[in-house]
């Protein structure tokens, strides 16, 4: 059994070797995996924000044009945004870094049409900075089989000038809560 120990800890300076050679195997692994995650975790921001606004917009906002263009040019849809941005991340320096996203990329257009108010949640994000992804040329990159919008997309994301992700809600104009009354009940 002693003969056994011996060799066992004769051995210790392999696994140490492994060790030291996969562990930035790993962290890059990880780096990865958080920079996809990030992307994730901001498409559903964006995606809860826009309902938020969409929302509140068809419920705030006047037909009238005397309201119309004053309050809720105003002060609605700068309310609006202020609020969104602050559930996206853009005060948070960390959630900033974290998500990408590039100071004053937030952009929130609403489109009044007759039956329709198409609301749109537009956040231009940074490159992704993975530099080992970056190391060759989109052209090379992006041939053959990968030669479509996907790739030239995503190495467009990953390494160049980042991407403008955005999000359309569609809402009709008149569909406010209005107090039920039951025929034959009024005074």
């Amino acid at each position: 059994m002693r003969i056994v120990c011996d060799k066992i800890k004769k051995r210790t300076s392999q696994a140490m070797t492994e060790v030291v050679l996969l562990f930035p195997v790993f962290i890059i692994i990880l780096f990865f995996t958080a920079k996809i995650f990030a992307v994730l975790v901001l498409i559903q921001k964006m995606e809860i924000a826009a309902y938020y606004s969409a929302r509140r917009w068809q419920l705030e906002s006047h037909l009238s044009t005397q309201y119309a263009n004053g309050w809720d040019e105003s002060f609605l849809k700068k309310d609006i945004k202020d609020k969104v941005a602050e559930y996206i991340g853009f005060n948070s320096s960390s959630v900033k870094k974290f998500l990408n996203l590039q100071d004053s990329g937030l952009e929130l257009d609403v489109q009044r049409t007759q039956v329709w108010n198409v609301v749109t949640i537009r956040v231009r994000t940074n490159p992704a900075g993975i530099a080992l992804l970056c190391k060759y040329p989109k052209q090379a990159v992006c041939v053959d089989q990968f030669q479509n919008k996907y790739c030239d997309s995503g190495y467009d994301y990953i390494c160049t000038g980042g991407k403008a992700l955005e999000v359309v809600k569609y809402v009709p104009n008149r569909d406010r809560p209005i107090a039920f009354v039951l025929p034959g009940l009024q005074d």
